[in-house]
C-alpha cells in the first residue's frame, strides 16, 4: 500500500513542475511580444523620424551641423542668438497666448518692477552646470533660449525692459548681458558675494524704492521652468492687486505629486478682495516634508508648493525687514543711498556687504509676517518646476517609448534594453548603454558623472568631494 505522505509529496512535485513549465511558456511569450514591439517601434520610427532611434546603430555624423544641439548658448557649436526685438513668447510654455499678450501691451502694469535673482553655485546639475556657468544660463530644452532668457520673455508683457532688474554675481554679468542685450546696465545689480535671497531681493527693493517710492516689485527666480504663460501672467497680475493692500504676496503652485523637494504653503482664509478673488491669507509655511507628510498635505487640499515667488510694495518689504532684521535693513539702505553713484557704491559695498546676514527671504520675513496676517497667497494653476536635479530635468524632456531622455545630440547615444534615465552627451564621443535603467550619465569633455535618478539629489555631495580632493577647476 502506497505511503500517503509519499503520494502527497509526488503530487506537490508534479504541481511545482507544471508551474515551472507554465512560467517558462509565459516568459517565452513575453520575449516574443517584446521582440515584436521592438520591430514595430523600429518600423514606426523609420517611417516617422529622421533621427536615429536609441536601439539602432547610429551613423557617424556627416557634418558638424548634426552636433549643433547643445544646452550651452553662444558657443561655437551653435549660431549666436539674434537680439530680441520686443516681446518673445516663452518657448518653455505649452500654452499659446492671445494676440494682445504677444504684443506686450494689454497686460502692462504701471509701476510694476520685475526682480530676477540669478544666483547658484552650479552644484545640483554638475557637471553640466558649473560655478561660472550655472543652470540659468543653459538652454535645458534645446529650444534656443536659456532659463533666464525664458524668464525675461515670460514677464515682459507685465512690465518693460526699463522696469526689469537682475541681481547676480559679477562673474556672471558679461554672460547675462550677452544673453539679454535689452537689459539696461543700471538694472543689473551685482552683489559682491552670495548672501542668500533676502539680501539679493532686499537690495533690489531698497534701490527701486529710492528710484520710485511707489514701486511694486515681483521677485522670480532666473532658473525655474514654467508651462502655461497665460495662467502665470494672470496669477502675477492678481498678486500685484493684493500687494497694493500692504501684503507680502506669494504664488502657490498646485502640487502634482507629494514632492519632498519643495516647501509648502498652507492656505488660510480668503481675503475677499474683488480685484483678487482667488487670494487668501497664508496660514503657515512648511519646510520640505518627508513622503508621508507630503502625501497628507496633498490629501487635505489646503496646501500649495512654495515656488519662492514674492510680490509686494518695495517699501512694505523694507518695513518688514526693518522689523525682523534691523541690521540687514540698515546695511541695505545705506548701500541703496549711494547705488547710482558708482565710485561711492564700491566704497560702501566694500565696507558693508561682507558683514550682512546670510538668510533666505522665507525665514527672514515671510514666515514671521505670516504669523501676524501680513502674508497672502494667490493659488495658481500653471505648471512649475525648479529643475532641482537631473531626475526632475528628465521629466521635462521628451523621449521615445522605453528610451532615456537625451539632452543633446541623439546620434551620440546608443542603447539596448534601456528604460528611463537621462543622458547628456557633450564630449563628442559615443555613449553606449546595455541593460541599465534610470541612470544619469553626464559626459562632458573634462569629466564624466554616472549616478541614478533616485540619487540625483545627492550630486552636490560628489561636488564637495571633488573640491576636497583638489578638483576645484572642474567645478
Amino acid at each position: 500500500m502506497p505511503d500517503p505522505d509519499t503520494t502527497v509529496l509526488h503530487q506537490i512535485l508534479a504541481v511545482v513542475q507544471q508551474n515551472t513549465l507554465d512560467l517558462a511558456a509565459v516568459r517565452h511569450e513575453c520575449e516574443a511580444l517584446r521582440q515584436q514591439n521592438a520591430l514595430l517601434e523600429m518600423k514606426l520610427n523609420h517611417n516617422n523620424r529622421s533621427s536615429t532611434p536609441g536601439y539602432m546603430t547610429p551613423q557617424p555624423p556627416s557634418s558638424p551641423q548634426l552636433r549643433a544641439k547643445s544646452p550651452f548658448l553662444g558657443t561655437n557649436s551653435i549660431p549666436p542668438l539674434a537680439q530680441s526685438q520686443g516681446y518673445h513668447h516663452s518657448p518653455l510654455s505649452d500654452n499659446l497666448l492671445s494676440t494682445s499678450i504677444q504684443l506686450g501691451q494689454a497686460r502692462d502694469i504701471p509701476g510694476f518692477y520685475v526682480v530676477i535673482p540669478a544666483g547658484g553655485a552650479g552644484t545640483r546639475l554638475w557637471p553640466l552646470s558649473r560655478e561660472d556657468h550655472p543652470k540659468f544660463l543653459l538652454d535645458l530644452t534645446l529650444k534656443g533660449r536659456s532659463l533666464i532668457q525664458a524668464t525675461w520673455d515670460r514677464l515682459l508683457p507685465l512690465t518693460s525692459a526699463a522696469r526689469t532688474t537682475i541681481v547676480a554675481g559679477p562673474a556672471h554679468a558679461d554672460a547675462i548681458h550677452n544673453q539679454l542685450p535689452e537689459l539696461l546696465s543700471e538694472n543689473l545689480f551685482c552683489e559682491p558675494g552670495p548672501k542668500d535671497s533676502m539680501a539679493a531681493i532686499g537690495l533690489a527693493a531698497a534701490v527701486l524704492a529710492k528710484r520710485d517710492p511707489d514701486s511694486i516689485i515681483g521677485s522670480f527666480a532666473a532658473d525655474h521652468m514654467i508651462s502655461g504663460d497665460d495662467a502665470f501672467l494672470s496669477a502675477v497680475a492678481e498678486a500685484v492687486e493684493v500687494a497694493r493692500h500692504n501684503y507680502l504676496v506669494t504664488i502657490g503652485i498646485a502640487p502634482s505629486h507629494p514632492s519632498t523637494g519643495f516647501g509648502y504653503i498652507r492656505l488660510g482664509d480668503k481675503l475677499g478682495l474683488k480685484e483678487a478673488p482667488n487670494s487668501r491669507l497664508v496660514s503657515s509655511f512648511k519646510e520640505k516634508p518627508d513622503a508621508r507628510t507630503a502625501a497628507n498635505y496633498i490629501a487635505t487640499g489646503t496646501y500649495r508648493w512654495n515656488a519662492g515667488m514674492f510680490v509686494t510694495k518695495a517699501t512694505f518689504l523694507l518695513e518688514l525687514l526693518k522689523e525682523y532684521h534691523p541690521a540687514l535693513h540698515e546695511g541695505l539702505t545705506r548701500i541703496a543711498e549711494v547705488w547710482d553713484d558708482e565710485p561711492r557704491r564700491k566704497v560702501v559695498l566694500d565696507e558693508i556687504w561682507s558683514g550682512l546676514e546670510k538668510i533666505p527671504i522665507d525665514n527672514a520675513i515671510a514666515e514671521p509676517a505670516a504669523l501676524t496676517g501680513r502674508v497672502a497667497v494667490v493659488p495658481a494653476t500653471f505648471g512649475w518646476d525648479d529643475v532641482g536635479d537631473f531626475s526632475s530635468l528628465a521629466e521635462l524632456l521628451p523621449a521615445d517609448l522605453h528610451q532615456p531622455r537625451i539632452l543633446g545630440d541623439t546620434n551620440l547615444v546608443l542603447t539596448e534594453q534601456v528604460a528611463g534615465g537621462i543622458i547628456v552627451p557633450q564630449s563628442g564621443r559615443l555613449i553606449s548603454c546595455l541593460g541599465v535603467d534610470d541612470l544619469v550619465i553626464v559626459d562632458m569633455p573634462d569629466t564624466l558623472l554616472v549616478t541614478t535618478r533616485a540619487r540625483s539629489q545627492e550630486v552636490k555631495r560628489i561636488v564637495k568631494k571633488a573640491r576636497d580632493a583638489g578638483w576645484g577647476t572642474l567645478l
